[in-house]
This record gives C-alpha cells, structure tokens and sequence, in this order.
C-alpha cells in the first residue's frame, strides 16, 4: 500500500448514483437522493462516502452500523416508538445496526457517511 491509494473527499471524482427509496417506504415528498460511495472495502462490509437527499419522509431499517457527519441541511430521524432526534450540519453521530424508523429531510441534506455491514 501507498498514499495514492488514500481516498480524498475533496478530490474524489466518483460519479453520483441517483435513486429512490422503494415506492412502499415514501411517506411523504418525493426524497430523491444520490450517494457518492467513494470507497468499499475488498469485502465489500466497509463503505464510505457523500449521501444527498431531498425533501421528503420514508421509512428506514438499518442493517449496518453507519457514522454519520450532517454538510448541510435539517433532517428528523424517529424510532419505531416516534420518539424524534433532528440532526443539522455539524452534527456528528452513529446509527447503529437495527435501528428502524423514519428519516424525515427538512432542509435538502448533505452527510458524510462510513458503514460496516456485519455478516451474519
């Protein structure tokens, strides 16, 4: 290994993948959003990179542990009891594995992202 294989953010040129969440999940809105997963791991459990989503409400269960980091924007994340976290740039925080709810963006959101997919 060597530091050409460091991955830089800023410099990273990893083209968007736009999507939805499933018709079923979308609460409320149109939450368009786009991921710029600029690393995965050779065993593909470990991945990191820029997640961007538009206004709107959708259901989520997470299967990974995710470290997330807030760029920009507002967005409410609530338990399966609607007990509400609001999450804003700067904020810094993990969403373990297991978590189901919602995520609710405000305020058109922009987040770092690290995940780890446990395998079972």
């Amino acid at each position: 290994m060597n530091t050409e294989q460091i991955i830089d953010f800023a410099s990273a040129t990893t083209a968007p993948e736009h999507y939805r969440p499933a018709a079923e999940k979308i609460l409320k809105g149109d939450p368009e959003q786009s991921v710029r997963n600029h690393y995965s791991s050779p065993c593909s459990q470990f991945h990191a990179g820029i997640w961007e989503g538009a206004i709107g409400h959708w259901t989520v269960n997470y299967t990974e542990h995710e470290y997330c980091e807030i760029l920009q924007g507002v967005s409410v994340l609530r338990d399966q009891h609607g007990t509400a976290k609001t999450v804003r740039a700067g904020d810094r925080f993990v969403i373990p594995a297991g978590f189901s709810g919602t995520w609710e963006v405000l305020e058109p959101c922009r987040k770092v992202y690290v995940m780890f997919e446990q395998k079972a």
